[in-house]
């Protein structure tokens, strides 16, 4: 989002070119979780300098390290490490195949795009509203979730200012205020537009789903409120109008 081809951010792209992304493989997944489903682990594939898979096997206790960079393999040099064998290959692939079939979740992401733009008037909302308290956990929670503000501040003398980018939440009201008001002024409007964002309309803005299946949302979610089971019932609605008031 911030180093996107319209508008970069240069202080955002200078720390993310200097940064070091070192990953870790799953080996144990949480009843939460539902990455399986959204083809995102829980092995990663790309995007990083160096993964790393823990191996835990009787008294061995070792990482199967996998260099994805020149500054990986580079780091990798200056570190004692022994060349991983057949068996260790195997081990860390025995790990994150064993963290597959434990996923506690899973959602059905076929046409999802077109089931949520369908559905914008579906009375799950109005079931939803009723118990979401709009504290912004989930989008405090999430690893794709990018909303900001930007603030200035002056010290009490009045001769020192700064301005500060922090971290925001759709479900505020303030977020959406324009003069005049706010453009989504209930809890409704606003847990329809976070759920519809990151996995319908992600995909026209960034032609991949905003989702990534990690179950965080649900994990700190006071309420419980669940993802994947808000997509079944609302899929569910169409065939059945009685499912969508759960």
């Amino acid at each position: 989002m911030f180093i996107n081809e319209q508008h970069p951010d240069p202080v955002y792209a200078g720390r993310r070119k200097a940064a070091l992304v070192i990953v870790v493989n799953c080996g144990q997944a949480a009843k939460t979780c539902f990455c399986t489903s959204t083809n995102t682990g829980p092995r990663a594939e790309s995007g990083y300098d160096l993964a790393l898979t823990e191996i835990v096997d009787g008294d061995d206790h070792y990482f199967v390290a996998e260099p994805g960079t020149a500054e990986g393999r580079s780091l990798l040099a200056e570190i004692p490490h022994t060349q991983a064998g057949a068996d260790n290959v195997t081990a860390a692939k025995d790990s994150t195949r064993r963290a597959e079939d434990q996923m506690g979740r899973k959602i059905d992401l076929a046409d999802i795009k077109e089931l949520l733009y369908r559905n914008y008037d579906n009375a799950r909302w109005d079931a939803l509203e009723k118990r979401c308290l709009a504290c912004g956990n989930c989008t405090m929670a999430c690893p794709t979730c990018f909303c900001s503000k930007v603030e200035d501040v002056t010290d009490l003398t009045g001769d020192h200012a700064e301005r500060w980018r922090e971290w925001d939440s759709c479900f505020t009201m303030d977020f959406s205020y324009i003069h005049g008001g706010s453009v989504r002024a209930t809890t409704r409007s606003r847990y329809r537009q976070w759920l519809v964002h990151k996995l319908a309309t992600w995909l026209d803005q960034f032609g991949s789903s905003g989702c990534v299946g990690c179950g965080r949302c649900i994990t700190w979610c006071p309420v419980g409120i669940d993802l994947t089971e808000e997509v079944r019932l609302i899929r569910g609605s169409e065939t059945s109008p009685e499912t969508a008031d759960g």
